[in-house]
């Protein structure tokens, strides 16, 4: 079996880059980005049938981007030289942010200071640049105004930085595994990404657009539909799975070291003397005959945007692994779909309060299906996301909270509705015979026969390919990542992980679960690296004496 394997530096100025898109291979990118001293290094790497590297090899891609999802995109967008500036005649509602913009309005906002632009800024999401980058592409629209975006994108090839985008499929990400008969939570406008309007590209794929909002299937379209009109597929690789993401350090003689050799005074003389610390990522590719083609990269940065849905978090009870117990909205909706809970007398219990569980009750609903539908919280707790949710933009999400405070089994124990809450319950376990135990908040069990579960409660990324599965990244090191209750600790401006260098994070990772604050992510790293490069750059033409080639 073939392996890729392939290393580069970042070093030098960012030369002009451009290369056809149908070519579709990356080493041809990065000979035009390296120029003929690459070509060379590349024409002495033959495929090999192992997983090692040539000893000599010293070559290392700029940027590896763990995910395919929107994240991964839009941070592929800005690294392929896509810059946002004020357009023209731009007024932003903010006066004070406004202002600032017009004090450097010649130069894109990936070269300004974000901290200063992100200053005094509000909205959903804990990090500023997210934030900052959001009201530029929707001006006001927490406050219902639609107003249109004061940026203007231009592509600037010469910034090419390049990077591979590794995804398990299609660009898009996990919206390819949603159910595609869902409503998005949000808009059709605020699901976008730089430089296509949603609302063009759906025009184009059906006639009556009754509502704002949109399904998964459609935003999956969407997101594979914009890499590819983007002229991005040179850089994305498909059917990918990662099994290791590790650090090599390389000393001033060549030689790889593990991690745990490095000493702090070390990593010092390192850091002063520019010496680049390597990342190495592991994995292997699926091909059509279903084979697995391993290969081995090498990168002085990698960016995880992996999103959370890889693992669904679990009870922890007897009998959760049982085949009538589901963990996700498409296991579900199949056994819908291929009729295995049609004229079912028993309920199907449905664990959970947040959305994914609201859809599963619906779905439930509009399938004749009755309902026990479990959770811990209070049907007044202020968390519930449905008081999130204005009621005209939300009618089938309140109709389900509407159930939950109404049709409860303390008013009716006898299950006769089509849905029956408890609320300020859990699941003590299932049983062989297809019964449930769940306990009350005051202790009291009761026992139920089902035709199937469903356990909503969240999931978690999957980050077993980093060293102890990425639990020190966190802002509990003791606790595995997710993205409301320990997200990845990052620096705010740049969204490297600030307990590993070279390692940067973004979308519901660092708590940004929604696809309008996750493009912030992207700016915030391409700002980081430019920002390292232009340093570089001057401190090698001062070493030079002022007559070096930056």
């Amino acid at each position: 079996m073939p392996v890729w394997c392939c290393r580069c530096s970042l070093a030098g100025h960012f030369r002009n880059y451009s290369s056809p898109e149908t070519e579709g291979q990356i080493l041809n990118s990065l000979v035009q980005y390296f120029g003929d001293s690459f070509s060379r290094k590349v024409k002495a790497m033959p495929l090999v049938e192992e997983t090692s590297l040539p000893e000599d090899s010293a070559l290392t891609l700029p940027v590896v981007i763990v995910g395919n999802g929107p994240s991964g995109i839009c941070l592929s967008y800005m690294l392929s030289g896509y810059r946002p500036y004020l357009s023209s005649e731009a007024v932003h509602p903010n006066p004070i942010l406004h202002s600032k913009l017009e004090e450097a309005r010649h130069l894109s906002i990936i070269d300004q200071d974000l901290e200063y632009l992100s200053e005094g800024l509000e909205g959903r999401s804990s990090n500023p640049v997210a934030i900052l980058l959001d009201t530029l592409l929707h001006p006001d629209a927490d406050f219902g105004y639609d107003y249109p975006s004061v940026l203007q994108w231009k592509l600037e090839q010469h910034h090419y930085i390049p990077h591979l985008v590794l995804g398990k499929g299609p660009p898009g990400g996990a919206w390819h595994h949603m159910e595609g008969s869902m409503l998005t939570i949000s808009f059709g406008n605020w699901m976008e990404l730089p430089g296509l309007k949603f609302k063009d590209w759906v025009a184009t794929k059906r006639r009556n657009i009754k509502s704002d909002r949109v399904t998964p299937e459609e935003i999956a379209c969407y997101y594979k539909h914009y890499v590819k009109v983007m002229g991005l597929q040179k850089n994305f690789r498909e059917n990918t799975y990662i099994t290791s993401v590790s650090r090599l350090y390389r000393d001033q003689d060549g030689d790889d070291q593990d991690n745990d050799e490095i000493s702090t005074q070390q990593l010092q003389m390192e850091k002063s003397a520019f010496i680049k610390r390597n990342w190495e990522i592991r994995g292997y590719q699926r091909i059509a005959d279903g084979s697995h083609v391993p290969f081995c990269l090498f990168a002085e940065n990698v960016a995880l945007a992996t999103g959370t849905l890889d693992s669904p978090t679990y009870l922890k009870v007897e009998g959760e692994d049982f085949p009538f117990v589901f963990h996700s909205m498409p296991q579900f909706g199949d056994a819908i779909n291929k009729g295995k809970l049609r004229g079912k007398v028993d309920p199907v219990l449905i664990v959970g309060s947040g959305l994914t569980a609201a859809d599963a009750v619906l779905c439930a609903y509009n399938n004749n299906i009755p309902i026990i539908h479990v959770f811990r919280k209070r049907v007044t707790d202020p968390s519930l996301i449905f008081k999130q949710l204005p009621k005209k933009l939300y009618p089938e999400y309140h109709k389900v909270y509407h159930m939950m405070c109404t049709q409860l089994y303390s008013i009716d124990p006898n299950l006769s509705s089509a849905y029956t809450s408890f609320p300020e319950h859990h699941v003590l376990s299932f049983k062989t015979d297809m019964k449930c135990v769940l306990q009350s908040v005051s202790g009291l069990k009761k026992i139920f026969k089902l035709s199937a579960a469903v356990v909503l409660i969240g999931s978690r990324p999957n980050l077993s390919f980093l060293k102890e599965q990425g639990y020190g990244l966190g802002h509990n090191p003791n606790q595995p990542i997710t993205c409301k209750g320990n997200p990845v600790e990052i620096d705010p401006y740049t969204y490297e992980c600030t307990k590993e260098a070279n390692l940067f994070a973004l979308g519901p990772l660092v708590g940004d679960n929604f696809v309008r604050f996750l493009k912030g992510g992207a700016l915030g790293v391409v700002r980081c690296l430019v920002t390292r490069q232009k340093r570089k750059q001057h401190l090698i033409v001062e070493r030079g004496g002022g007559d070096g080639i930056a």
